[in-house]
């Protein structure tokens, strides 16, 4: 059975529904020196919340019926999501209970506390917080917003596609991180519904791959483990309407390693003077491998969040600091 796609009106929709709370998040060269002159990033990293999750979230929220809405929403998440949840849920007067892996970056934890969000720990994998969360929706009557397999949810990320080709129309490929996939998802209806001959790229850890293995097996496959510094991107199996988004409409995807990861964060502090969590960098490290210094057309990476602790990013920036240059 042919799974329906979010449309560019849904995307549309919701862009109309963030306007105002999602901040239209700059779009910026890498370099004005020839060697890079073809490389941008779209800087979700300076979103509300910091990263782009508060699109998604916000869209999902604000669509509930408002006595739905009323009785409270519960998620699970690595921690962008969570915050993004519970941000939406101050904005809209109700509230969000979050579960978190319990090796959770301190930085996410403290976010949604701050925004109001009641926080709890469940293991270390997506699969161990949502029957968490979802013992929590059956208990107390919430509902539920997915992490990034609903079609809000991918409508809603979907409008950092609608930005980026109006504020470069000249974009001739996108770079997006990939992990349970609703990210990918929305970019890539709304640049294949706008411009069909732009390229979309999905870009994963190669200690994360759920997207490529699904991929090379036809349908949504579940890891046995996953392994990266790019902490938001460890679901172990993307959500079945991303995996159909991703198969129609994401022209390539590829695997970054960890030395590419932190290469990537270095490259960023270095020519924008962003700071990017290594979530955020993994579409930065997919650009400079398939289209390094030099390259041909207009080539944009989506840089997904800032959310690192402090102590983290300076310890990748002292590391090979040679390589970024």
């Amino acid at each position: 059975m042919t799974v329906p796609l979010v449309s560019l009106d849904a995307i549309r929709r919701a862009a109309d529904r963030v306007r105002g709370v999602a901040r239209l998040t700059p779009l910026i060269p890498t370099s004005t020196s020839d060697e890079w002159s073809h490389l941008w990033v779209k800087c979700e990293n300076l979103q509300a919340i910091g990263a782009f999750k508060v699109r998604g979230a916000y869209n999902f929220l604000v669509a509930l019926d408002p006595e739905e809405r009323a009785r409270g929403v519960v998620t699970y998440s690595s921690g962008n999501h969570g915050q993004a949840v519970a941000f939406a849920a101050r904005r809209l007067g109700t509230s969000a209970v979050v579960v978190m892996p319990t090796t959770a970056a301190p930085i996410k934890v403290e976010g949604a506390r701050a925004l109001g969000a009641e926080v709890h720990f469940a293991g270390t994998v997506s699969i161990e917080r949502q029957a968490v969360a979802e013992a929590i929706q059956r208990e107390r009557g919430l509902t539920m917003v997915p992490p990034f397999d609903h079609p809000e949810i991918i409508a809603g990320q979907g409008t950092i596609g609608l930005e980026v080709v109006e504020q470069q129309p000249a974009v001739t490929h996108v770079y997006v991180p990939m992990g349970g996939g609703g990210l990918i998802s929305g970019v890539a209806a709304a640049i294949k519904g706008l411009r069909p001959e732009i390229r979309v790229v999905g870009v994963e850890p190669a200690g994360a791959p759920k997207m490529s293995a699904s991929l090379a097996a036809g349908h949504p496959v579940t890891l046995d483990r996953v392994n990266s510094m790019a902490d938001g991107l460890l679901a172990v199996r993307p959500g079945d309407l991303n995996f159909a988004h991703v198969r129609s409409l994401v022209d390539e995807t590829v695997q970054v390693t960890e030395q590419e990861i932190g290469d990537a964060v270095r490259f960023l502090a270095r020519h924008t003077k962003l700071l990017a969590e290594p979530s955020g960098a993994v579409s930065v490290a997919g650009a400079r491998r398939l289209a390094p210094a030099g390259s041909r057309g207009v080539h944009v990476a989506v840089v997904s969040g800032g959310n690192a602790e402090i102590e983290r990013i300076v310890e990748l920036l002292a590391e090979g600091s040679q390589a970024a240059r």
